[in-house]
């Protein structure tokens, strides 16, 4: 081999050594770094070891001197009560049963208070309901009235004198009484029959039922007034007493020698001793 080709290869080694050489230096520093780097962390990690043991021996101190204290102020109110450590702490078990049970007493009393309530407010909206259907009932039974009133009659009556109104059934005199204006009293009368009716006295002389007409006699004021050919529910009027007071009789049903009616008599009108 010639000495050209030696040295070529000579140097060739030596630029790998030097390679090797260069790349093991970086990494003896970069491990050098590494190493500076996790011993300052580890170094900070045991301040904060020794900072935390530190503060726990502080607190290990003074829970030991919480407890001398609590014990010896639990012997002193033992003596003093005359009682053991062990009879204390049966005492404030005892306490604190006591005190459970009073609190559940007391949410049990809570809850039958609030049952108690909603029951009562149940009731007072029971009472609105029944108040308000009460309410509606009159209203309505009020509105029925004025409906009922509409379609009662008002006439001139025989004497030429404007009746009030006229029933022509006893549905429609009842709805006349409870209207309050007048005295009403109904009869039933028989041919031949003289019957007291409020003060007066009445006495059917003819009922004819083909052509709803009858004739019958009034006796008032010790005279006898006759009523003679009237129709069925035609208002016949007549005055009687001291006050001259205006009396209307009509006749609402007309058989074969009967009729029914009523005498409706003014408030300040007597009222009879008896009435049939």
């Amino acid at each position: 081999m010639s000495d050209g080709s030696l040295s070529g290869e000579e140097r060739s080694y030596s630029g790998l050594f030097l390679v090797l050489l260069v790349v093991a230096v970086l990494a003896a520093v970069g491990g050098l770094g590494w190493s500076y780097y996790l011993s300052g962390r580890l170094t900070n990690a045991e301040a904060k070891l020794s900072q935390a043991q530190h503060q726990n021996d502080r607190l290990s101190t003074a829970l030991d001197e919480t407890n001398a204290r609590l014990k010896v102020t639990s012997d002193t109110l033992g003596k003093s009560l005359g009682l053991t450590q062990k009879q204390l702490e049966m005492r404030a078990e005892d306490l604190m049963r006591r005190q459970q049970a009073d609190s559940q007493r007391l949410e049990t009393e809570q809850k039958e208070t609030q049952r108690a309530v909603n029951s009562v407010s149940s009731d007072v909206s029971s009472v609105k309901t029944d108040v308000g259907g009460v309410k509606s009932d009159l209203g309505n039974t009020q509105t029925q009235l004025k409906s009922d009133e509409a379609q009662l009659q008002s006439m001139k009556g025989d004497m030429g004198v404007q009746s009030g109104l006229i029933a022509t059934n006893h549905d429609e005199l009842e709805i006349l009484k409870h209207k309050g204006d007048r005295n009403y009293f109904e009869f039933t009368l028989d041919k031949g029959q003289r019957k007291p009716v409020s003060t007066v006295s009445l006495e059917l002389k003819k009922a004819d039922a083909k052509h709803s007409r009858y004739t019958l006699e009034v006796y008032a004021d010790d005279k006898k007034i006759e009523k003679k050919d009237r129709g069925l529910n035609e208002p016949v009027q007549f005055y009687t007493g001291k006050d001259n007071n205006l009396y209307e009789l009509v006749v609402n049903s007309i058989d074969k020698n009967q009729v029914r009616g009523y005498i409706s008599t003014p408030k300040s009108a007597p009222m009879p001793v008896t009435t049939n």
